[in-house]
C-alpha cells in the first residue's frame, strides 16, 4: 500500500494545469493586443486621409464644373452685348433677322450656363478648401449678371471680370488638387488627379480663345484686352502649351480619348482656322457664314473637352473612393481580426482552463474501468492532471491499439482481414468490435448499392439491356476505336412491327413480357462481342464491331428479323410481332454517334415504308432524304424567327345555344416561294427534333396574346362566358421540364387569365409518359385547362378519365362522322361518361347538320367543324366576338 501511495503521490507532483494555460495564453495575447492596436491606428489614419482626399477631389470636380459654367456663361453674355451694340452689328454686317435669332440663342445659352454654374457652386460644401472661392465667385457672378442686364459695363470690362472669376476658381481648384495629393494617396490616384488638372487647364485655355480671336477681328488690332492681337497670341500659346502637356497624361484610356478628340472634325476645323488667323499679319476679316460655322465648331470643341474633363475627374473620384474603401476595409479587417483573436483567446483560455482538468479527471476514471487486459506502462510526465490521465490511459493502450489496427483495415478497404474478426476485451471492447463489424457491413452494402445504382443509370430496368444514354456512349467509343484502327462499325436500328396491337389487345403487362423475350432473342442472335441496347418503347439497336462487309450486317439483320418473327407465348396465348431493321455503317469511325443513329433510324423508316419485316441499309438516297429533313428543320427554325408562321383560329360553339365559346389555335406556315405548307408536312419534322418546343412556345405566346387583345377590344357582357383559346402541346414538349415555365411566361406576357387557356394533349402522352403526366398536373394546378385531343383513337379506357388531370374530352372526328350505329352509341357513351366525371365534351369535325343534331340530342357540350366555322385569320375570328348571331347564321 505504501508503494502504491508513493507512486500515486509522485504522479501527482508538478504545477497545476491552469498555470501552464495562463502562461501559454496571456503572454502572446499581450503582443497581439499591442500589434493590433498599432495596426488599427495606422489603418485609421490611412482611412481618414483617404476620406479627406476623396472630399478634396469631390470639391475639385465641383469647382471645375463651376469654372466651366462661368466660362460658358461668358461667351453668350459677351455675344449679347455685341448684338445689342448697333456699331458692332453694323461692323459685322449681320442682318437684323439673324441678329435676333442669335440673340435668342445666346440668351438660352446664358440661362443654361447660369443654372449649371449656380448648381455647382451650391453643391460645394461649407468649410471645404473651395468654399471661400465659391462664395466669392457667386457674389462676383451675381454682380456681373446685374451689370450685363443693365449694360453698366462694356464688353472688355465684363470679359476681364469673368476671367477673374474663372482664375479664382481655377486657383481654388489647384488648391483642392494639392490637398488631395498631399494625403499620401497611391501613385495611380495622384496621377489621375494631375491628369484632371491638366485637362481642366486645357479646357480653360480653349474657352478663352474665341473671345480673344473674335475681339482681335472686330477691333482691328487695337490696344484693348479683347481686341489686342498680342493678347490673342498669348491665349493661343497657352492653348498650344496645354495641348503639349496633354501628351503627358498618365492614363492610357484618357490619352486615347484626347487623341480621339483631336481627330474630331470640329476640333480640327477650329484649330486650323485659329492657327491660320494667327499666322496672318494684320487685321483679319471673316465672312458671316464662316464666323457662324467657327462659333458652332468652337462650341462643339468646348463640349468635347468638357466631357473629357468630366471623364478625368470621374476617374480620379473613382480611384480616391476605391482608396478610401480599401483603407476602411483594412481597418475593419484589423479590428475584426484583433477583436476576434482577443475574444477567442480569452474565451478559449477560460473554457480550456475550466474544462480540461475536469475532462481529464473524468477520462482517467473511465480509463480505469476498461483496464482489464494486458497493461503496458505509460510514460508519466507533464502537469499533475496530465500525469493522472497518463496513469489511467496506460491500462487502455493495448485495447486502443487493436481498435486502431481494425480501423486501419477498414480504412484501406481490407474487409476480409482476419484482424476484424478478433474480439476486443471488456464491455467497451465488445461495443467497439460490434461497431467495427457494423461499419464493415455498411461499407459492403454501400458498394453493392453503388454498383446497382450505376447499373440502373445505364441499363433499361425492363430488359436489363443498356439504355439510350449508354448506347450513345458505347457507339461513341466504338467509333473512336474504328477511327484508330480504320475498321468499319455497324449499327442496326430494330423497330418492332405490330407491338402496339399487343399493348392494345393484351395490356401493358403482356407488352412488357414481349419486350423481355425480344431482348433475350436479340442477345442470342448476335456475336459475343456485339451489344444489344434498348432505346425505349419498341426500339432497339445492335452495335456491331468490327465489320468486314456490309453484307454481313444484312445477314445479321435477317437473322434478327427471323428470331423476332417466331411466336411469343404470353399467358398461354401465342403472340406474333415482326421487326423492321435499318442498317448504318461508319467506314473509318469518322461519323458522329448522333449521325449514325439518325442514319440507322432513317433506314428503318424506309424498311417500314417498303412493307415491314425487312432490312434496309442507309445509302445516298436516304442521305438525301436526311439532308432534306435537316434543311426543312432549318427552314422551320428560320420561319419562326422571320414571321412566316401564322395562326388560324377555328371557333368552338355551344351546341345548345349556338353561341361562340372559344377557339382552337391552328398553326399555318406561309413559306416564301412555296406558299402554304400543310401542317402534316412540317409538324412531324418538328416533333422529331427539339424544334417542336420552339413551335409550341411560339403558339402559346401568339394565341394568348391574340385572345388578350380581343378581350381588350370587345366588350363581353357580364352574363356571357369568357371565350377560351386551345393550343396543342406536343408530347415531347410536355415531357420537357421547361414546359411549365413556358406556359407561365406566355400567360404573364399576355396578361391572359390562366382559366382562358386550354392545352390539348393526346391520349398517348397521358398514358405512356409519367413525367408529362406530372407536368400536366402542375399546369392544371396553375388554373390552365387540360383537354384530351382525338379521344377514342388511343387505348385509354373510359374508366381512366376519373384519375386524369383533365377538364375537357375532345371526341375524334372519325367517330363523329361515322354512320356506324356502334360508333354513334360509342359517342353517346363517351359523352355520358365524361359528364359523370365532370368533364366538358367537345365534338370535332362536325360537317353535316345531322351530325350536329345528333350531338345536341346526346347533350354534347361544344362542337367545332366546317359546318360551323372553318379555320379563319385572326381578324375574322376576332370579329365574331362583336357579333351576336348564332353559329348557324355565320
Amino acid at each position: 500500500m505504501r508503494i502504491f501511495r508513493g507512486t500515486d503521490r509522485g504522479r501527482r507532483r508538478g504545477a497545476p494545469l491552469w498555470r501552464y494555460l495562463a502562461a501559454l495564453v496571456l503572454l502572446p495575447l499581450v503582443g497581439v493586443v499591442v500589434l493590433a492596436a498599432a495596426a488599427a491606428q495606422a489603418r485609421h489614419a490611412e482611412a481618414v486621409s483617404a476620406e479627406r482626399a476623396e472630399e478634396a477631389v469631390r470639391t475639385l470636380a465641383l469647382l471645375d464644373a463651376a469654372r466651366s459654367g462661368a466660362e460658358q456663361e461668358m461667351i453668350p453674355i459677351l455675344s449679347l452685348r455685341v448684338i445689342d451694340d448697333p456699331a458692332a452689328a453694323a461692323a459685322l454686317g449681320i442682318p437684323t433677322m439673324l441678329l435676333q435669332l442669335q440673340r435668342s440663342t445666346a440668351t438660352e445659352e446664358a440661362a443654361r450656363a447660369r443654372a449649371l454654374t449656380d448648381a455647382a457652386l451650391a453643391d460645394i460644401p461649407a468649410g471645404s478648401v473651395g468654399a471661400e472661392a465659391a462664395a466669392r465667385a457667386a457674389a462676383d457672378l451675381a454682380a456681373l449678371r446685374d451689370h450685363s442686364d443693365s449694360g453698366a459695363l462694356d464688353v472688355e470690362d465684363m470679359y476681364i471680370r469673368f476671367l477673374a472669376v474663372s482664375n479664382d476658381l481655377m486657383t481654388a481648384q489647384k488648391a483642392a488638387a494639392a490637398d488631395a495629393t498631399s494625403e499620401g494617396i497611391p501613385a495611380a490616384t495622384l496621377h489621375a488627379i494631375r491628369d484632371a488638372q491638366t485637362v481642366a487647364q486645357l479646357v480653360q485655355s480653349a474657352s478663352r480663345q474665341m473671345p480673344m480671336y473674335l475681339g482681335s477681328m472686330l477691333s482691328g488690332g487695337g490696344d484693348s484686352v479683347i481686341g489686342s492681337r498680342t493678347a490673342w497670341q498669348t491665349t493661343w500659346l497657352d492653348y498650344t502649351d496645354a495641348q503639349r502637356q496633354m501628351d503627358g497624361l498618365s492614363q492610357p484610356a484618357l490619352l486615347d480619348a484626347w487623341r480621339g478628340i483631336q481627330a474630331e472634325p470640329a476640333v480640327v476645323q477650329v484649330d486650323t482656322l485659329l492657327a491660320a488667323g494667327l499666322a496672318a499679319e494684320g487685321a483679319q476679316t471673316m465672312a458671316i457664314s464662316d464666323m457662324v460655322t467657327l462659333l458652332f465648331a468652337s462650341q462643339e470643341r468646348l463640349e468635347l473637352l468638357t466631357e473629357l474633363v468630366a471623364t478625368a475627374v470621374d476617374e480620379a473620384q473613382a480611384l480616391v473612393s476605391a482608396d478610401r474603401e480599401r483603407a476602411n476595409d483594412r481597418l475593419q479587417m484589423i479590428l475584426v481580426l484583433g477583436g476576434s483573436t482577443l475574444a477567442g483567446s480569452l474565451l478559449g483560455a477560460l473554457l480550456l482552463g475550466r474544462s480540461v482538468a475536469r475532462a481529464l479527471r473524468l477520462l482517467a476514471g473511465q480509463a480505469t474501468q476498461i483496464s482489464e487486459g494486458s497493461l503496458v506502462e505509460v510514460e508519466v510526465a507533464g502537469p499533475r492532471e496530465v500525469r493522472t490521465v497518463s496513469a489511467a490511459l496506460g491500462s487502455a493502450v493495448a485495447g486502443l491499439r487493436r481498435i486502431q489496427d481494425q480501423a486501419q483495415a477498414v480504412a484501406r478497404g481490407d474487409l476480409d482481414d482476419a484482424l476484424l474478426d478478433q474480439p476486443l476485451p471488456g464491455p467497451l471492447g465488445e461495443v467497439v468490435h460490434a461497431s467495427v463489424k457494423e461499419i464493415v457491413n455498411s461499407v459492403r452494402q454501400r458498394e453493392e448499392l453503388q454498383f446497382a445504382l450505376a447499373h440502373q443509370a445505364t441499363h433499361d430496368p425492363l430488359t436489363e439491356l443498356p439504355n439510350r444514354a449508354q448506347a450513345v456512349t458505347l457507339v461513341t467509343s466504338a467509333l473512336h476505336r474504328g477511327r484508330r484502327s480504320g475498321e468499319m462499325t455497324g449499327l442496326l436500328f430494330v423497330d418492332l412491327d405490330g407491338f402496339k396491337a399487343v399493348n392494345d389487345g393484351h395490356g401493358h403487362a403482356a407488352g412488357d413480357e414481349v419486350l423481355r423475350e425480344v431482348a433475350r432473342r436479340l442477345r442470342s442472335a448476335v456475336r459475343p462481342g456485339d451489344v444489344v441496347c434498348r432505346l425505349g418503347g419498341d426500339e432497339f439497336v445492335v452495335l456491331v464491331e468490327p465489320v468486314r462487309t456490309e453484307h454481313d450486317l444484312l445477314e445479321l439483320a435477317d437473322r434478327l428479323i427471323a428470331s423476332v418473327r417466331d411466336p411469343i407465348p404470353v399467358a398461354g396465348t401465342p403472340v406474333r410481332i415482326g421487326a423492321s431493321i435499318g442498317v448504318a455503317v461508319s467506314r473509318d469511325g469518322g461519323t458522329d454517334a448522333d449521325v449514325l443513329f439518325a442514319e440507322a433510324d432513317t433506314a428503318a423508316y424506309r424498311a417500314k415504308a417498303h412493307g415491314r419485316g425487312r432490312a434496309e441499309i442507309f445509302d445516298e438516297t436516304l442521305r438525301l432524304q436526311l439532308n432534306q429533313r435537316a434543311e426543312l428543320e432549318a427552314a422551320i427554325a428560320a420561319a419562326l424567327g422571320n414571321g412566316e408562321m401564322l395562326v388560324a383560329y377555328q371557333p368552338v360553339v355551344d351546341v345548345a345555344t349556338d353561341r361562340l365559346t372559344g377557339y382552337e389555335a391552328l398553326i399555318r406556315w406561309e413559306r416564301p416561294g412555296i406558299g402554304l405548307v400543310p401542317p402534316d408536312q412540317f409538324i412531324p419534322v418538328a416533333e422529331g427534333s427539339r424544334l417542336i418546343g420552339d413551335v409550341d412556345r411560339w403558339m402559346l405566346h401568339e394565341a394568348t396574346r391574340q385572345l388578350a387583345q380581343w378581350r381588350a377590344e370587345s366588350a363581353i357582357a357580364d352574363e356571357e362566358p369568357e371565350p377560351t383559346v386551345a393550343v396543342n402541346i406536343s408530347g415531347r414538349h410536355l415531357a420537357d421540364r421547361r414546359v411549365v415555365t413556358d406556359v407561365a411566361d406566355a400567360l404573364a406576357a399576355s396578361g391572359l387569365p390562366p382559366g382562358l387557356l386550354i392545352l390539348e394533349v393526346t391520349e398517348t402522352v397521358l398514358v405512356d409518359d409519367p413525367i408529362a403526366y406530372d407536368h400536366l398536373t402542375e399546369l392544371r394546378a396553375m388554373g390552365v385547362g387540360i383537354a384530351i385531343d382525338d379521344f377514342g383513337t388511343g387505348y385509354t379506357s373510359i374508366g381512366q378519365l376519373r384519375n386524369m388531370p383533365v377538364d375537357t374530352l375532345k371526341i375524334d372526328r372519325s367517330f363523329v362522322a361515322s354512320a356506324d350505329p356502334a360508333h354513334r352509341e360509342l359517342v353517346a357513351l363517351m359523352i355520358r361518361a365524361a359528364h359523370t366525371f365532370g368533364l366538358t365534351v367537345v365534338a370535332e369535325g362536325v360537317e353535316e347538320p345531322a351530325q350536329l343534331a345528333l350531338l345536341k340530342a346526346q347533350a354534347c357540350d361544344q362542337a367545332q367543324g366546317y359546318l360551323l366555322y372553318r379555320p379563319m385569320p385572326a381578324a375574322d375570328a376576332g370579329a365574331l366576338l362583336r357579333r351576336s348571331e348564332p353559329a348557324g347564321q355565320a
